[in-house]
């Protein structure tokens, strides 16, 4: 048994405070299946605290009356702190969700510290006073922080969604509280002393770790103004439900199956290493994965094969080892959930060409091998729903309008990409694809830019202007005809 990290407390109001009651959380070394840690689990009465301290924090406190340079000097103290303490934080991350080191300093450290500087320096030129002039008379358009807002995190990468949603939330001056998923509470902690160091106020960022009674709970607060919420479709659905009654202003992220349309000029010499990390990154682990691949009928299989290839190449191992490109799954429960659909996909026809077990070599831990499957029909269940794990499926289309109806013959829309020689034809593909973040010979994510999904894929858009203005409520002020305000 390795060192088990112990939290007594949970931080609300500015300083670390004894939970209502005795409940724990237990973090699961995917790699050992030993504890390596353990937290509070906050219950209902945690969260009424940590609701009130935000509360207080925003109604009275000094956060959301400071000038938007003096919030921006605070927060920049935050931001150095990740990029102080980032091997720290992206080997403490690998070792709570199995992600590969690589994977968790690049997409869980240094992603956040962008996304911390893009939100830091667009507020100097974001206009929050707008001078108008109507047919009645000038008004004054102010952009007003939304007031308390629940940051809800899923586990598979956790301080960049963290990041994603208290970024702009406290640019705008609103006061948040974070419940972290009970899989990876740790980093959460740290998060936590990076905010004490940075001298944020009291009760303008309070950390609650739980399950999911308690964030329901959270998710149904009257106190509550706003909600940004990352996670499955159906946990969406119910934070949304439990929004409803309140009319708290809901922002979801959720899940997608997208779609990589291979068309029939592609160069597979390129086109499959660039394509392999956007399948299996994070283990498969990724809202955004493209794990149905398209190719054209003539070149089937000889893109299958390549594919195999490249699958069959990847290095399977412990997350710590800076060489592994997939580590284990999360849990036990989702090593169960992977198997489970590799099942059906055989039970459904689909051929298995690569992967489907478990790597033999590993003595411990919640591992599933890459897996590829060829042939699938995109009506068979591993073509729709989502696997969330090292599972790809191969899908053959007939001509170029039958690849972007397949693309388009899913309940989710959060990502693609597509793949030709002509990167001009490949941009009309991408235009008829039903996705809200699609890549053109490239996968990635740009933080001055709107991300989220279409239909089941979400509600609402993170980063660019559009993510900011989802922590601001505008306000119109009338004024008399031929006035004109200071500073305009």
């Amino acid at each position: 048994m390795g060192t088990v990290t112990e939290h007594a407390r949970l931080f609300i109001g500015g300083s670390y405070m004894a939970p209502a009651t005795d409940a724990k959380l237990e973090m699961i070394s995917p790699v050992t299946e030993e504890v390596f840690g353990r937290t509070p689990e906050a219950a209902p009465a945690d969260m009424d605290r940590a609701v009130a301290a935000a509360r207080r924090a925003f109604d009275e406190g000094p956060w959301p009356r400071m000038s938007v340079a003096e919030r921006v000097e605070i927060l920049r103290k935050l931001r150095n702190q990740y990029e102080a303490r980032s091997d720290e934080l992206a080997r403490l991350i690998s070792s709570e969700t199995g992600s590969p080191y690589s994977w968790s300093l690049l997409g869980q450290v240094w992603a956040p510290i962008v996304i911390w500087d893009y939100f830091l320096t667009m507020a100097a030129d974001y206009p929050w006073e707008e001078l108008r002039h109507g047919l009645l008379g000038p008004t004054v358009v102010r952009n007003e922080p939304v007031g308390v807002a629940a940051a809800i995190v899923a586990w598979n990468v956790p301080q960049f969604l963290t990041v994603s949603k208290i970024a702009p939330a406290l640019v705008a001056g609103c006061t948040v509280i974070v419940k972290p998923a009970p899989e990876t509470a740790l980093d959460a902690y740290v998060l936590a002393d990076m905010t004490i160091e940075a001298g944020l106020p009291e009760g303008v960022l309070n950390i609650v770790p739980a399950g999911r009674e308690s964030g329901a709970y959270l998710a149904s607060h009257p106190g509550l103004d706003k909600i940004g919420f990352t996670g499955s479709t159906a946990a969406g659905k119910a934070v949304l439900a439990a929004a409803a009654p309140n009319l708290t202003r809901v922002t979801l992220e959720l899940g997608g199956k997208s779609a990589a349309i291979i068309l029939p000029d592609a160069d597979l010499g390129t086109t499959v290493p660039a394509l392999l990390p956007c399948s299996y990154m994070n283990n498969g682990q990724a809202c955004v994965a493209q794990t149905r691949v398209l190719v054209q009928q003539e070149r089937y299989a000889e893109t299958v094969e390549a594919m195999a290839e490249a699958v069959r190449a990847l290095k399977v191992g412990d997350p710590l080892d800076p060489g592994t490109q997939v580590g284990p799954l999360v849990a036990e429960r989702q090593r169960d959930r992977v198997e489970s659909y590799i099942a059906k996909g055989l039970g459904e026809g689909a051929r298995l060409v690569v992967g489907g077990g478990r790597p033999k070599k590993m003595a411990s831990g919640w591992f599933v091998e890459p897996t590829l499957f060829a042939d699938v029909d995109n009506r068979m269940t591993v073509a729709q729903e989502e696997i969330f794990g090292p599972v790809v499926a191969m899908i053959p289309y007939e001509d170029e309008a039958d690849a972007i109806r397949i693309a388009n013959d899913s309940d989710y829309g959060l990502s693609g990409s597509v793949w030709s020689a002509d990167t001009e034809h490949a941009l009309t593909v991408a235009r008829q694809v039903r996705a809200g973040n699609y890549g053109v010979n490239t996968f990635g994510m740009e933080f001055n830019s709107p991300f989220g999904g279409f239909k089941q894929s979400g509600m609402g858009r993170e980063f660019g202007p559009e993510g900011l203005q989802a922590y601001l409520e505008a306000k119109t002020m009338h004024l008399p005809n031929g006035y004109t305000p200071e500073g305009f």
